[in-house]
């Protein structure tokens, strides 16, 4: 078959494992797992052969109509580069890595039959957005992904945080849909087409007759999508969800397409000094803001949430800079030790019984009781800090080689604002991410006090899992030298500078917080059982906490944000009280958004019902009134109505005779 063939059954597969799912679950549940598995396992072979044969130095375009609309036709077209194949295998490992998970994780819940075959419709949509050559097809995979998203996210609908997060979830990121589409249709105006290629030819000529309004209308959707600041509070309630669809939307899937997509269509945002400047200055906060959240959250997939918003942010930080090879190495290395982060953290989780870090602190042995996720996460935290030879090293330093360039001038097109903004904040956001890293590991694994309570063994499915995705995390970085074609034949090696800057800010994050959580414990130590500590509140003064019972009871209880012997809040001072609430954008929004709308649906509602329900009742009540008097007036006594119609002609003779008179 050719790569073109090929590439159309990457999507295709796990699409018809879903359609097979879905009707099979009930009547045939014994095929549910295979159908979840092996379309996708099927799916990660071609998409590594299409890759294979891609090599890497050559674009293939291939295409059909699918229907003729005017000036503008909607192809059914495939664009094979560089990117384009890694990412697709990336989709694929990860997805097939979730599916063989989710057997052992949701083993025994009775709704993995539509999970699983979600799961599969999620990622053929994410194939479909990766491997298209026309924007509208791209479209209807970054349309499927939101849907999947929501019904993913509310899994455990009987809940109220899931049915919230989902909701949450599909509302923010339609509000950034809107001026997508609308960017998507000016594009094709001014290009003539939807085909990828047509554009970027027509960028290349100058014919973009308002680059920098499409460019930001863009930026909408790609914030809502990529969750980048200012629409990035679905995704850390978006927790709400079983810990697999964190991973898959977290690493490979949702929030990376916006990232893709920029990628793909740089040029057009190149177009646009000022869309450039934008998207660093969003980055910066994304970085900044995230980083600074994650040290403060005491939920484990929260802190991790928060860490995938702030690597999103080098991702388009590269982009801002004009480094799109550095932002896909970075996305790919991302993927593999984010997906890991996520499942280890679900094992953890199932050991501990617990989200809370605060909890699993008061928790001894937890790490020789689970030592395949205890090691697999210690890789993944060390790549994710970009401490060497750890495959985030290499990808974030490529991103901060980027930014330096820029800073430099040494970028066409690229004003050295936006790379002077990437650098400052990727150095800060290192030591930021070490310093949370850092936290996690201890809190979770360093804990002291009674043992928890056995939860059982961890199923094979998920410890297996666990040591594919560490591959990647340790070697990738040490292999991609050998892959410079499909980045565009750029060199992703770090330079001496950025790596002496980058690792010296993760070595003093992670110092910085070592030495916080020795403090803490220390004092954690000496603090009698239910004593009353003191600790600063968010304007310098103190607030008392009662110290926490060491009893395996109160673990359930326990709230980081009020634990006196986090060594978060000993960092960030009076920031952690904000930090722990997303410095609170979602109470902004409410204010802002979300009460005038719902005051909008009120006043709407009483005018539906107080005015406009009044006129139609009336208009049903006029009638029935009129109706009930003539019933009446039918009484069938003959002298009655020879009276009424007597009545009558006198009255009209009368009439009749005042009309006369009048006019004579």
């Amino acid at each position: 078959m050719t790569t073109t063939t090929l590439a159309v059954l990457v999507p295709l597969l796990p699409f018809l494992g879903a359609v097979a799912g879905l009707l099979l679950g009930r009547t045939a549940p014994g095929f549910v797992r295979p159908l979840a598995i092996l379309p996708t396992l099927a799916a990660l072979a071609l998409a590594v052969l299409v890759a294979v044969r891609q090599g890497g130095d050559r674009t293939i375009e291939a295409a059909t109509q699918l229907t003729p609309t005017g000036s503008v036709p909607i192809e059914l077209a495939l664009r094979l580069d560089g990117f384009a194949v890694l990412v697709a295998v990336l989709v694929g490992a990860v997805a097939t890595c979730v599916q063989l998970y989710s057997t052992g994780y949701l083993r025994d819940d009775p709704r993995y039959p539509s999970y699983a075959a979600l799961v599969s419709l999620f990622t053929s949509a994410m194939f479909l957005v990766v491997y298209s050559g026309d924007l509208m097809v791209l479209l209807v995979g970054w349309e499927i992904m939101g849907i999947c998203s929501y019904f993913l996210v509310g899994h455990y609908w009987e809940t109220p945080e899931a049915r919230a997060a989902s909701l949450k979830a599909f509302l923010v990121t339609k509000l950034g849909d809107v001026p997508f589409l609308i960017g998507l249709f000016a594009l094709a105006a001014d290009a003539g087409s939807f085909r990828i290629s047509a554009v970027l030819d027509t960028v290349a000529d100058g014919g973009l007759d308002h680059p920098t309004v499409i460019a930001l209308l863009l930026l909408a959707g790609v914030a809502g999508k990529s969750a980048q600041f200012p629409l990035h509070t679905w995704l850390p309630d978006a927790m709400a969800g079983p810990t697999p669809v964190s991973a898959l939307i977290h690493a490979a899937t949702m929030v990376t397409a916006g990232v893709y997509f920029i990628a793909r269509l740089l040029p057009v945002f190149a177009a646009s000094g000022a869309a450039l400047v934008v998207l660093a200055v969003m980055a910066t906060v994304t970085m900044i803001g995230s980083a600074l959240a994650a040290l403060a959250q005491d939920d484990i997939k929260r802190v991790l949430a928060y860490s995938t918003i702030g690597q999103l942010g080098y991702m388009t930080g590269a982009l801002a800079v004009g480094d799109p090879g550095a932002a896909v190495f970075h996305l790919l290395s991302h993927g593999a030790f984010k997906a890991l982060l996520f499942l280890a953290a679900g094992a953890v989780i199932h050991a501990a019984g617990t989200n809370s870090l605060a909890a699993m602190s008061r928790m001894g042995g937890l790490r020789t009781r689970i030592p395949d996720a205890y090691w697999t996460m210690t890789v993944a935290l060390l790549a994710l800090a970009a401490i060497p030879p750890f495959s985030g090293f290499f990808s974030k330093e490529a991103v901060l080689v980027g930014a330096e360039h820029a800073a430099h001038g040494d970028v066409a097109g690229v004003p050295t604002a936006a790379g002077w903004t990437v650098l400052t904040a990727g150095l800060l956001t290192a030591l930021l991410t070490a310093a949370y890293a850092a936290r996690l590991w201890l809190l979770a694994f360093r804990g002291r006090g009674p043992e928890a309570a056995d939860h059982g063994r961890q199923p094979l499915a998920m410890t297996t899992v666990l040591w594919v995705l560490a591959i990647p995390s340790l070697g990738f970085g040490l292999a991609v030298g050998v892959l410079p074609e499909w980045f565009g034949g750029e060199s992703l090696t770090p330079t001496l500078t950025t790596s002496v800057l980058g690792t010296g800010a993760a070595l003093v994050g992670g110092l910085l917080m070592y030495g916080a959580w020795r403090h803490t414990s220390a004092v954690a130590a000496r603090t009698p059982m239910g004593a009353v500590v003191a600790h600063p509140d968010a304007d310098g003064g103190h607030v008392e906490a009662e110290a926490i019972a060491l009893h395996p009871r109160a673990y359930g209880d326990i709230a980081g944000a009020c634990d006196p012997a986090d060594p978060g809040r000993l960092l960030l001072g009076p920031l952690h009280r904000h930090a722990a609430s997303g410095f609170h954008l979602d109470a902004v929004y409410t204010v802002l958004f979300v009460r005038p709308v719902k005051a909008a649906a009120e006043l709407v509602r009483f005018l539906d019902r107080e005015v406009v329900d009044t006129y139609v009742r009336g208009a049903g009540a006029l009638p029935r009134w009129l109706g009930t008097a003539v019933r009446r007036a039918q009484t069938g006594n003959v002298q009655t109505y020879v009276s009424a119609l007597f009545a009558g002609t006198v009255l009209l003779a009368v009439a009749a005779v005042l009309v006369a008179t009048a006019g004579a």
